[in-house]
Protein backbone atom coordinates (compact mmCIF):
# COMPACT_ATOMS: atom_id res chain seq x y z
CA UNK A 1 0.00 0.00 0.00
CA UNK A 2 2.74 2.47 0.95
CA UNK A 3 4.72 1.53 -2.17
CA UNK A 4 1.65 2.19 -4.32
CA UNK A 5 1.15 5.62 -2.72
CA UNK A 6 4.83 6.46 -3.25
CA UNK A 7 4.51 5.36 -6.88
CA UNK A 8 1.48 7.64 -7.35
CA UNK A 9 3.32 10.60 -5.77
CA UNK A 10 6.37 9.96 -7.96
CA UNK A 11 4.15 9.80 -11.05
CA UNK A 12 2.53 13.11 -10.02
CA UNK A 13 5.89 14.84 -9.61
CA UNK A 14 7.26 13.42 -12.86
CA UNK A 15 4.21 14.35 -14.94
CA UNK A 16 4.06 17.85 -13.43
CA UNK A 17 7.77 18.36 -14.19
CA UNK A 18 7.37 17.20 -17.79
CA UNK A 19 4.32 19.44 -18.25
CA UNK A 20 5.84 22.53 -16.65
CA UNK A 21 9.38 22.25 -17.99
CA UNK A 22 8.71 20.90 -21.48
CA UNK A 23 5.12 20.76 -22.68
CA UNK A 24 4.04 24.20 -21.47
CA UNK A 25 6.54 25.58 -23.98
CA UNK A 26 5.14 23.54 -26.88
CA UNK A 27 2.44 24.97 -29.09
CA UNK A 28 2.15 23.14 -32.40
CA UNK A 29 0.80 25.29 -35.21
CA UNK A 30 -0.58 27.81 -32.76
CA UNK A 31 -3.53 25.48 -32.11
CA UNK A 32 -2.28 22.38 -30.34
CA UNK A 33 -1.29 22.31 -26.67
CA UNK A 34 -0.46 18.85 -25.29
CA UNK A 35 -1.45 18.38 -21.64
CA UNK A 36 0.22 15.14 -20.55
CA UNK A 37 -0.35 15.93 -16.85
CA UNK A 38 -3.98 14.79 -17.26
CA UNK A 39 -2.63 11.24 -17.53
CA UNK A 40 -2.08 11.36 -13.77
CA UNK A 41 -5.82 11.72 -13.14
CA UNK A 42 -6.77 9.23 -15.84
CA UNK A 43 -4.61 6.47 -14.38
CA UNK A 44 -5.58 6.79 -10.72
CA UNK A 45 -7.12 3.61 -9.26
CA UNK A 46 -10.71 3.00 -10.31
CA UNK A 47 -12.02 2.44 -6.78
CA UNK A 48 -10.60 5.70 -5.37
CA UNK A 49 -13.20 7.51 -3.24
CA UNK A 50 -14.91 10.30 -5.18
CA UNK A 51 -14.11 13.02 -2.65
CA UNK A 52 -10.42 12.07 -2.68
CA UNK A 53 -10.46 12.00 -6.48
CA UNK A 54 -11.93 15.51 -6.57
CA UNK A 55 -9.35 16.78 -4.07
CA UNK A 56 -6.50 15.26 -6.08
CA UNK A 57 -7.92 16.73 -9.30
CA UNK A 58 -8.14 20.17 -7.72
CA UNK A 59 -4.54 20.03 -6.48
CA UNK A 60 -3.36 18.74 -9.86
CA UNK A 61 -5.11 21.50 -11.79
CA UNK A 62 -4.06 24.16 -9.28
CA UNK A 63 -0.43 23.07 -9.58
CA UNK A 64 -0.52 23.65 -13.34
CA UNK A 65 -2.41 26.93 -12.81
CA UNK A 66 0.34 28.20 -10.52
CA UNK A 67 3.02 27.51 -13.12
CA UNK A 68 1.00 28.77 -16.10
CA UNK A 69 -0.63 31.71 -14.28
CA UNK A 70 -4.06 30.64 -15.55
CA UNK A 71 -6.15 31.53 -12.49
CA UNK A 72 -8.02 28.26 -11.92
CA UNK A 73 -8.75 27.25 -15.51
CA UNK A 74 -6.91 23.93 -15.24
CA UNK A 75 -8.33 23.30 -11.76
CA UNK A 76 -11.89 23.67 -13.05
CA UNK A 77 -11.26 21.47 -16.10
CA UNK A 78 -9.63 18.80 -13.91
CA UNK A 79 -12.50 18.96 -11.42
CA UNK A 80 -15.10 18.45 -14.15
CA UNK A 81 -13.15 15.53 -15.57
CA UNK A 82 -12.76 13.95 -12.11
CA UNK A 83 -16.45 14.48 -11.35
CA UNK A 84 -17.53 12.72 -14.56
CA UNK A 85 -14.87 9.96 -14.44
CA UNK A 86 -16.71 7.48 -12.13
CA UNK A 87 -19.85 7.63 -14.24
CA UNK A 88 -17.92 7.16 -17.48
CA UNK A 89 -15.99 4.23 -15.98
CA UNK A 90 -19.28 2.67 -14.94
CA UNK A 91 -20.68 3.09 -18.47
CA UNK A 92 -17.71 1.42 -20.16
CA UNK A 93 -17.10 -1.24 -17.51
CA UNK A 94 -16.24 -4.74 -18.74
CA UNK A 95 -18.95 -7.35 -18.37
CA UNK A 96 -17.28 -8.81 -15.27
CA UNK A 97 -16.70 -5.39 -13.73
CA UNK A 98 -13.41 -4.04 -12.44
CA UNK A 99 -10.99 -5.70 -10.04
CA UNK A 100 -10.74 -4.03 -6.64
CA UNK A 101 -7.21 -2.68 -7.14
CA UNK A 102 -7.40 -1.96 -10.90
CA UNK A 103 -6.11 1.24 -12.45
CA UNK A 104 -7.02 2.27 -16.00
CA UNK A 105 -4.29 1.33 -18.42
CA UNK A 106 -3.51 -0.43 -21.66
CA UNK A 107 -1.86 -3.28 -19.76
CA UNK A 108 -5.00 -4.10 -17.83
CA UNK A 109 -7.85 -3.36 -20.25
CA UNK A 110 -6.38 -3.24 -23.75
CA UNK A 111 -5.77 -0.50 -26.27
CA UNK A 112 -9.35 -0.12 -27.56
CA UNK A 113 -10.88 0.28 -24.10
CA UNK A 114 -8.13 2.68 -23.03
CA UNK A 115 -8.54 4.89 -26.10
CA UNK A 116 -12.32 5.08 -25.64
CA UNK A 117 -11.88 5.91 -21.95
CA UNK A 118 -9.17 8.53 -22.46
CA UNK A 119 -10.56 10.21 -25.56
CA UNK A 120 -13.85 11.14 -23.92
CA UNK A 121 -12.18 12.34 -20.71
CA UNK A 122 -9.57 14.34 -22.62
CA UNK A 123 -12.19 15.94 -24.85
CA UNK A 124 -14.23 16.99 -21.81
CA UNK A 125 -11.13 18.47 -20.17
CA UNK A 126 -9.91 20.28 -23.26
CA UNK A 127 -13.29 21.65 -24.36
CA UNK A 128 -13.92 23.21 -20.95
CA UNK A 129 -10.34 24.47 -20.61
CA UNK A 130 -10.25 26.16 -24.02
CA UNK A 131 -13.78 27.57 -23.68
CA UNK A 132 -12.87 29.15 -20.36
CA UNK A 133 -9.72 30.51 -21.96
CA UNK A 134 -11.57 32.05 -24.95
CA UNK A 135 -14.72 32.97 -23.01
CA UNK A 136 -16.73 33.94 -26.08
CA UNK A 137 -19.05 32.00 -28.34
CA UNK A 138 -17.91 33.78 -31.51
CA UNK A 139 -14.80 31.56 -31.45
CA UNK A 140 -16.75 28.34 -30.77
CA UNK A 141 -15.67 26.34 -33.83
CA UNK A 142 -12.07 27.53 -33.58
CA UNK A 143 -12.06 26.54 -29.91
CA UNK A 144 -13.67 23.17 -30.64
CA UNK A 145 -11.10 22.46 -33.36
CA UNK A 146 -8.30 23.38 -30.99
CA UNK A 147 -9.76 21.12 -28.27
CA UNK A 148 -10.10 18.16 -30.63
CA UNK A 149 -6.59 18.52 -32.04
CA UNK A 150 -5.04 19.00 -28.59
CA UNK A 151 -6.96 16.00 -27.28
CA UNK A 152 -5.68 13.83 -30.13
CA UNK A 153 -2.06 14.86 -29.56
CA UNK A 154 -2.42 14.37 -25.81
CA UNK A 155 -4.00 10.94 -26.40
CA UNK A 156 -1.08 9.91 -28.62
CA UNK A 157 1.40 11.05 -25.95
CA UNK A 158 -0.48 9.13 -23.25
CA UNK A 159 -0.61 5.93 -25.33
CA UNK A 160 3.11 6.22 -26.14
CA UNK A 161 3.93 6.75 -22.47
CA UNK A 162 1.78 3.73 -21.54
CA UNK A 163 3.84 1.58 -23.90
CA UNK A 164 7.15 3.08 -22.77
CA UNK A 165 6.42 2.43 -19.12
CA UNK A 166 5.26 -1.15 -19.67
CA UNK A 167 7.18 -3.80 -17.78
CA UNK A 168 9.47 -5.94 -19.99
CA UNK A 169 7.06 -8.88 -19.69
CA UNK A 170 4.15 -6.67 -20.81
CA UNK A 171 5.80 -5.31 -23.98
CA UNK A 172 3.62 -7.51 -26.19
CA UNK A 173 0.55 -5.37 -25.51
CA UNK A 174 -2.27 -5.44 -28.00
Amino acid sequence: MIIEILYIVLRFVLLMAIQVLVLNNVQLGGMINPFLYVMFLLTLPIQIPKLLLLAIAFVTGLTIDVFQNTMGMHASACLLMAYLRPGWLKMIAPRDGYEADASPGIRKFGLRWFIVYCSVMLLIHHVLLFNIEMFRFSEFFNTLTRAILSSLVTLVLIVISQYLTAKPTDRNLS
